[in-house]
This record gives C-alpha cells, structure tokens and sequence, in this order.
C-alpha cells in the first residue's frame, strides 16, 4: 500500500466510500484519462459522479480559469457585483435560456447540489404556504436534512439522527408497473381526496432519470402528464437535475423532450465545467418572493466557477454536442444490450444518453464487475438500493476510442461475473 493511501485511511473518517471501491492514489487527470501515482491510467466511467460532463482538465476551460487568476481578479465576493457573476447570467440567459422561451431568475445558494434542493424546496413553501413536499421512490436529492427527507434510501435517510419530515413520498414511474401510468393516477386521486391523509403539498420534486436510485427512467409522456397534474392542483413542480442535466442525456436539461417547464429547476455537478463547486436553482419570476438577505451562504457565487461555467457554455451555442452524445449513446446501447442478452445471468440495460445501467437480478453482481473493471483499467461505480446496477457516466467528450475501449472492458468482466455465478451456463 502507498504511503500517501495509508496516510488517508490512518486519519480520514471511516465514512470514507469510493476510495474503497477505487483503491488507487490518482495524481493526474486528462479527458476521459485519470493517472495514479505509479503511472497506470484508467478510463474514466465515473466522471466524478457526472461532475466532469467536459472531462478533465478540459483545456479550454482551464485556460479560461488560469487566465483569469493570472490576472488577480476576485476570487471571493459573496453575493456583490463581479464581472465574472454578471458575464455569467448573460451567457447563461443568451445561450441556455433565451433558444428555449424559458423565463427564469437564478439563485446562487452554496456551492453544491443539495444547496440547490434545499433551496427550493424552502421557496416552494414560502411561496404556497404549505410544508408538504411529494417526492417519489428511490429518488436522491442529497445529504442534509431538507433533501434528506425527500429522499427514498433507508440507510441515508437513518443517518440523519432525527426525523425526517413534512415529505410524502409516491411511486414513480415503473415502480409499480412498467409503461403504466399508475402512478400519475394515484398521485391525482390522492390530490382530489381530502380523505387521503396527505396533506397538500407545497411541491412535487422529481429526477426525470433517478441516478443514484439504479438509473429508472421517467418516460416523457409520464412527465408531461405529471406537470399537467401539478398546474392543475397549483403545486410546484421542481426538476433536480443535478446530476442529469448539463448535457448527459443529451439536451442541455433533461427534461426538454417533454415540452415542460418546470416552476424551479436545480442544477449543479457539471455546471461549473471544470469540477468546482457551483449551484443554481432557477424559478420563475412570480415565485421569486425572498426578501433579501432571507437566504444566504458564504460561498453562494464562486467567482472561479463562474469563469469556468460560462467558458464551458460555449459546448451549447449549437447542436453538435447533443448529437455527438447521441451517437455515442448507439454505440453504448448496442454494445451494453447484446452483452445483457448474452451474459447467463438476467441483466437488463436501461438509461437516457449518457447515463446508463445494467441491472443484474443478483444483487452482488454489479459491485463485483465494477471491481473486475477496477482491475482491468476502467474506473465505474454502481448505483440502486441494493447496488445491483453498473452505472455508466463517461464525459460526454469522450473520444471514440477510449469510450469503445471502456465498453470492451465492461464486456469482458460482465462476462467473468456472470460465467462465475452461472458456470454451468459460461459463455464466451
């Protein structure tokens, strides 16, 4: 064991996760590359949990930060006036919001994911004056305690110490039946009763693709039907794409094929473009009710990530992106299909543009690959309540060829698991 690994696990807490998984010291990254200390390269199908939409170190990106700090301007402004901040909301509204008729203000909460969640989710009670929230199944909204208590894992949940609360949690889409619109029906029928025990919510928060909850994908008309419901009962609707939106499944939010526009929308991850820490939570204007001061934080604008964000803006001036993901996508789902069909286990792919999963009916058999991957030079983590499934999340930039190269590395320890667990039935 290196001396740099052994001093981690001597004084870093045991709540320590994927330096178990990944038991490497990494000391460079480029593109769709990471680097350890005694010079192996791994492909990267992590891609820092979808942070690295762009890769790493994206050379344009970085030029942009490195220019900027070459030129000592401000780092650290809290909420006042920097350039940086303002040529940010112009490129932002000119080159996202602007092509797609969405009128939105942008908050800056803290850095990180759940700031965005929390932050909504305190606007959509402010603004309706009601505390319930519905969230769904296996949804993941993040670890302090308002995104908590919208989010569906036993375990993360237990670890908050305290109760969870003023949160309803449905079926989403395909856990109770698949193709079926089930769930939407009883979400209606529960709104329409007021004999059902649920109080009517501020807001409905949703993943159009749950991530960290096994990659379940929400159908577009389920979506639609879903915002019409909530218009129609005069709840929020809030979209958290986190960790699917900046691209990964192809539009920069993923949300767009739906045709909805949703009352408040959490992003984070990828925004900054470069793997600082950066949050927005967008919303329309009527709900843009704080008084100011009402909600805050040190670090809520971070003048170096909005250098990176608008530089890494320039990927959506045009469609080239978009498609070049869909293409790869084919090359993903052919590949990834044919190995689930062919594997003696049952295993099933599932997934939108970038983000997909193999799910194996035995559980221990996504976190075994992963480890069979780990070996192989491919670095890719798992996803689900139970970790049954094999999560991919490459750069959208990936080249061709590490991307066909990562695939091969999934195929052939997919096929060593599945033939350990079934060796009366091995295939090639």
């Amino acid at each position: 064991m290196s001396h740099h690994l052994e001093t981690i696990n001597r004084l870093e807490s045991e709540v320590r996760s994927y330096v178990r998984n990944f038991p490497a010291v990494f000391t460079h990254s480029r593109g769709a590359r990471l680097i350890a200390e005694d010079g192996t390269e791994y492909i990267d199908f992590f891609a820092g949990a979808g942070v690295l939409n762009y890769g790493h170190n994206n050379p344009d990106i970085k030029a942009a930060l490195m220019d900027y700090l070459a030129e000592d301007r401000i780092v650290h402004s809290l909420d006042m006036a920097s350039a940086a901040r303002a040529e940010f909301l112009e490129r932002f509204e000119e080159v996202i919001l602007k092509p797609r008729g969405m009128d939105y203000k942008v908050q800056f909460p803290g850095p990180t994911g759940t700031n965005a969640v929390e932050t909504a989710l305190k606007l959509a009670r402010k603004v309706t004056g009601r505390q319930n929230v519905i969230s769904f199944t296996n949804g993941f909204h993040g670890m302090t305690l308002g995104s908590l208590s919208v989010t569906g894992n036993a375990m993360k949940r237990a670890g908050a110490g305290v109760p969870l609360s003023n949160a309803s949690h449905m079926p989403f889409d395909g856990y109770l039946e698949q193709g079926s619109d089930t769930s939407l029906e009883l979400l209606e029928h529960i709104f329409d009763d007021e004999g059902s025990g649920v109080d009517k919510p501020a807001a409905v928060i949703l993943e159009t693709v749950q991530a960290e909850g096994g990659v379940n994908v929400a159908r577009m008309e389920w979506l639609k039907k879903l915002a019409d419901i909530c218009e129609a009962h005069d709840v929020l609707l809030i979209v958290d794409d986190i960790q699917v939106g900046c691209g990964r499944t192809g539009p920069f939010f993923s949300f767009e094929a739906a045709g909805i526009k949703p009352d408040i929308i959490c992003l984070s991850k990828s925004l900054s473009g470069f793997g600082l820490p950066f949050a927005v939570t967008l919303f329309k204007p009527e709900h843009d009710q704080w008084s100011p001061g009402e909600h805050n934080g040190t670090f809520r604008g971070h003048n170096l990530a909005f250098v990176t964000a608008t530089k890494a803006l320039d990927y959506w001036t045009n469609d080239e992106l978009t498609k070049d993901v869909e293409r790869k996508t084919a090359i993903i789902e052919s590949r990834l299909g044919a190995l689930a069909e062919r594997i003696p286990v049952e295993a099933t792919l599932r997934g939108r543009g970038f983000i997909q999963g193999i799910a194996f009916d035995d559980v221990e058999l996504a976190g075994k690959a992963s480890a069979e991957c780990f070996k192989l030079g491919l670095v890719i983590e798992t996803a689900g309540i139970d970790d049954q499934v094999l999560k991919l999340l490459p750069p959208l930039t990936i080249s061709d060829e590490d991307l066909e190269k990562g695939l091969s590395i999934i195929e052939e320890a997919v096929t060593k698991v599945a033939n350990d667990a079934s060796p009366d039935r091995k295939v090639a």
